[in-house]
């Protein structure tokens, strides 16, 4: 079966899915599962156009109470509260929401405020140079619309600008409450799939701090295993471009299948490779797995294992000294087709794929250097069930601890992270399945300790950021929160735009 350019998805595959600038209702949070191309997306369940017909009547009502359109009034702090509302009437007590947030303009814009300084530090994030020509990644745009998160996703034109620099900046540090980025690459076996060469992460960082004035934005370096000479770009990494860490993919080529794929405990390959990058202090390792196609055994037949966590644990315990951040936590995907399902599944047996491997590895190998960062699977399961979300990151938290649990949004894939970012300090995990589970840590209130941790100071250990410059005036007085301070008095914030962009399933009829 023939793959998609760009995409997991194959041309049939692809014939299921739809723009998102197709879909005319937009939403502050998605009420529909969307896909970066990595992962099949299913329909909008049941339960999901109950949500967004909830959140149209309520946002109907609120709107005519505050003199202003519906889409106006989505597009406001008390817009999004209403939505997160709409899904605890329908999903059950999931999200910290209040009838009074959702109606009261004050109190909503209030509670933003007292957040706004949060420290937040995003673990991965992407966009692509300035000469990237691969019009298939315009696939992803369809996140946009139809994962309802954006009022005003057809202002914006359907071209590769949408990815580039200008653009990210804008979705995540003018219309999001995050303070400092991670700025990530990924290796294709085809070189001009390339999204951004490992010296154009570095230039980007280097010209945003020094705009910013502060620190903003770090940067990692892209390893190859297996590619011919690649130890020389590690070499060079040390010696030159000095990233905080490394990033690869274990299955070779996201879009695969590849003839790089490999191994973590591979002795002979990579062994090596951990003993000068501890040596050298970069000792930090971000490796995309899971969120694999629905059809991964015969498409990724013979790689598809490189996805999965098995290799983890070995090599986690022969170098104590690297750290190994696995992004997705390895979820494979979730919700390849019931989620209603899967969700009884873990209630019955405690097993999410592939996630649950990678929680149980400190306890089962006795290491504590492996992270699960959560990039794009709390964004697909927050949508599509949030009681799953809570078992999700309940699950990390309680079994390998909260100071191993990193925030990622895979931004600007997904626009601004806003939406992500109110959803985590929202969540918590329901009494029943604390019970149910014999877990003993709760996520807590907007800033608690264990959501600090998760969104930031996790990440500000493993990159020995200065926590008291990070959290302290840094990033209200340097040119960054001017240009922001600037824009939110224009009124960005008001018609601020919530765009993300992916692969949304088309609707069907009875």
């Amino acid at each position: 079966m023939q793959r998609h350019i760009g995409v997991h998805m194959s041309d049939d595959e692809m014939k299921t899915v739809a723009p998102a600038d197709e879909v005319a209702f937009r939403s502050p949070v998605p009420t529909q599962m969307v896909s970066n191309g990595e992962y099949n997306p299913i329909p909008q369940t049941e339960k999901q156009a109950q949500v967004e017909a909830l959140i149209k009547e309520m946002a109907d009502t609120q709107a005519k109470r505050h003199g202003m359109d519906r889409r106006t009034f989505l597009a406001t702090n008390a817009g999004m509260a209403t939505a997160f509302l709409a899904m605890n009437k329908v999903f059950g007590p999931v999200f910290d929401v209040t009838e009074a947030e959702a109606g009261d303009m004050e109190m909503s814009d209030y509670r933003r405020s007292q957040l706004a300084g949060q420290f937040i530090f995003d673990d991965q994030t992407h966009f692509i140079r300035d000469d990237f020509k691969q019009e298939g990644l315009l696939g992803l745009t369809k996140w946009a619309v139809g994962a309802k998160v954006n009022p005003r996703i057809n202002e914006a034109p359907m071209t590769l600008a949408r990815y580039k620099m200008d653009n990210y900046l804008k979705e995540i540090f003018l219309d999001s409450d995050t303070k400092m980025s991670l700025l990530s690459g990924a290796p294709f076996d085809d070189p001009s799939w390339w999204l951004l060469s490992n010296d154009a992460i570095q230039n980007a960082c280097r010209a945003v701090n020094k705009m910013a004035g502060s620190t903003r934005m770090l940067g990692h370096t892209v390893i190859t295993p297996k590619y011919p000479n690649w130890m020389d770009e590690v070499a060079r990494g040390i010696e030159t471009l000095k990233p905080v860490s490394w990033k690869s993919y274990t299955i070779g080529d996201p879009f695969g299948p590849s003839k790089y794929a490999w191994r973590l405990d591979d002795e002979k390959l990579m062994y090596p490779f951990y003993e000068k990058a501890i040596k050298s202090g970069i000792n930090t390792i971000c490796i995309h797995k899971g969120l694999m196609p629905r059809d991964y055994e015969k498409a990724f037949a013979g790689t598809w294992e490189s996805a999965t966590v098995s290799d983890v644990g070995k090599a986690a315990k022969d170098w104590p000294g690297m750290n190994f951040v696995i992004y997705h936590s390895a979820l494979r995907p979730w919700l390849a087709d019931a989620p209603d399902r899967e969700m009884a599944d873990f209630e019955k047996n405690s097993y999410i794929q592939w996630s649950t491997d990678l929680a149980r590895i400190p306890e089962k190998f006795g290491v504590n250097n492996v992270y699960a960062e959560i990039g794009t699977s709390f964004a697909s399961t927050a949508v599509t069930n949030p009681k799953f979300a809570a078992a999700f990151i309940g699950q990390l938290v309680n079994l390998m601890g909260p100071e191993r649990v990193v925030w990622g949004t895979d931004s600007v894939w997904y626009g601004s992270p806003q939406w992500q970012i109110e959803a985590m300090r929202r969540l918590e995990i329901p009494d029943e399945m604390m019970k149910q589970q014999k877990w003993k840590t709760r996520l807590g209130g907007a800033n608690s300790e264990v959501k600090q941790k998760i969104f930031g100071l996790n990440a500000a250990h493993l990159y020995g950021l200065d926590m008291k410059v990070a959290q302290g005036p840094a990033f209200t007085a340097d040119k960054l929160a001017a240009i922001k301070a600037e824009y939110l008095a224009m009124g960005g914030d008001t018609g601020r735009s919530n765009a993300a962009y992916g692969y949304v399933a088309k609707k069907t009829t009875a």
